[in-house]
């Protein structure tokens, strides 16, 4: 699942950076989605949690956590794209101002048009050995939660089915996406942004 809506961003007051990505922590919209999230969840069998080193993952995996007493797992890889320049907030604030760099952005489907930012091919294959983690510690026949971030949901849903970078770059906040992993790693990609908990 996407992490819940996170704080806004405001020009000039950059978000705090944990190893060059920013840590905004929940907005209190955010904290409402992640229990409602970890109210659909809490019936259904999940034997794993994840999260990354962003707070606000951990903050929208705490309400499923205490349903359920999972001790969430830290997947360093699975940490959102880096932004470069744009980090702190100033991709929101740029993309609400109409920047022009921003509709280049999504016209050329690759984050690394950002002055500075993680290149694409080596954001997909970091993404790539995350979910192998997952997996690994996970085992066969288990079905885990992972809270990630939406450009990593979207790097994951492309990988599963082939398709060009940005066909899943939105992903709405606390929404799920449900991934089928086979023995031999092959994938199949069974839902994509499920808001059906947010929308009563």
């Amino acid at each position: 699942m996407r992490h819940g809506a996170s704080a806004h961003a405001v020009p000039d007051q950059p978000f705090d950076l944990v190893d060059g990505h920013a840590d905004p922590p929940l907005a209190p919209e955010g904290e409402e989605q992640a229990i409602a999230v970890a109210r659909r969840l809490d019936s259904e069998p999940v034997d794993g949690l994840f999260v990354t080193p962003l707070r606000r993952t951990a903050q929208t995996a705490a309400p499923l956590a205490t349903a359920t007493g999972l001790e969430p797992v830290v997947v360093p890889e699975l940490r959102e794209v880096l932004l470069g320049d744009w980090e702190g907030g100033e991709l929101r604030i740029r993309a609400a101002n109409a920047d022009p760099l921003f509709f280049r952005v999504i016209e050329e489907e690759r984050w690394d048009v950002i002055p500075n930012a993680e290149p694409m091919e080596q954001f997909a294959e970091r993404v790539r050995r995350g979910l192998e983690r997952i997996v690994a510690v996970a085992g066969p026949d288990t079905t885990v939660a992972a809270v990630l971030h939406g450009g990593v949901i979207g790097e994951i849903c492309r990988q599963a089915t082939a398709s060009r970078a940005f066909a899943f770059v939105h992903a709405d906040n606390c929404s799920i996406s449900r991934l089928v992993v086979l023995p031999g790693g092959r994938q199949l990609l069974r839902s994509f942004n499920d808001t059906a908990h947010l929308t009563g």
